[in-house]
């Protein structure tokens, strides 16, 4: 036998942070992943009911040792949150090669591995749920975070296959779409201090944020789209031509 855990990615700040509060507030035992492991032991001390795995997870292999260690505490997953990531500003051309592979192996490659690892065990047990972190970027081309925005389309159109793929198996999957956030993602990205004004006079709350995605994975909702603005602002490459889009996103100077 083993014990039934929600594994959060991306703890130590953010959305994780309120991820491991409201998941700790329902009973559920937690194992909280992240490079800072002062912020996570911090943090697991605060809950009382999660213990810490400090990893980088843009590691190679870094999944695979992830779920290593859950096997070695004989532990399984029944809540997947994917929520480890980060974006970078910036042209193409400008930005540092190692860093751009960095976030797409950790926005893409880390969280495509975790959720097939985990999956056979949720087919097993006939019940699981896995809540990928995506973006209203995901929608758009976003000339100046080109790399960033790509990630979070293949994060949506991911999770949205493996929502159809795993529905008979009582599985749930959601992808949460959150626009501007106040976390740390506007300083970790590089944005400048103009746009980051701008990003934070618009953001919602990290909490509200966490409580639509998880109500949503609840309802089993393969997209979550949290706030009125943000589902509004979602429509736009419906109503819109491709080409409008990318070239309005183009305007915003980064």
């Amino acid at each position: 036998m083993t014990q039934p855990i929600a594994l959060v990615t991306g703890a130590s700040a953010g959305l994780g942070v309120d991820f491991a509060r409201q998941l700790s507030a329902t009973g559920a035992r937690l194992v909280l992943v992240a490079r800072r492991k002062e912020r996570i032991e911090a943090l697991a001390a605060e809950l009382g009911n999660a213990r810490v795995v400090a990893l980088d997870l843009s590691e190679a292999d870094a999944a695979e040792r992830l779920m290593a260690d859950l096997a070695g505490h004989g532990e399984h997953v029944d809540l997947l949150v994917n929520n480890a990531g980060f974006g970078l500003t910036g042209r193409i051309h400008t930005q540092d090669g190692k860093r751009l592979r960095q976030m797409i192996d950790l926005n893409c490659g880390v969280l495509t591995e975790l959720c097939r690892a985990v999956v056979p065990g949720m087919r097993e047990r006939r019940r699981g749920g896995i809540l990928n972190v995506a973006s209203t970027a995901a929608f758009q081309p976003g000339p100046g975070m080109a790399v960033y925005f790509a990630t979070k389309a293949f994060v949506l159109s991911l999770t949205e296959a493996l929502h159809e793929e795993l529905r008979e198996d009582g599985i749930h999957v959601s992808a949460l779409r959150p626009g501007p956030t106040s976390t740390e993602v506007g300083e970790v990205a590089g944005f400048p201090s103009k746009l980051k004004g701008a990003f934070d006079k618009f953001a919602a709350d990290s909490a509200s944020v966490v409580a639509a995605g998880l109500a949503g994975l609840d309802r089993n909702q393969a997209v979550v789209i949290p706030g009125a603005l943000n589902k509004v602002g979602a429509q736009g490459h419906r109503l819109l031509p491709r080409a409008l889009l990318r070239k309005a996103a183009g305007m915003i100077k980064l």
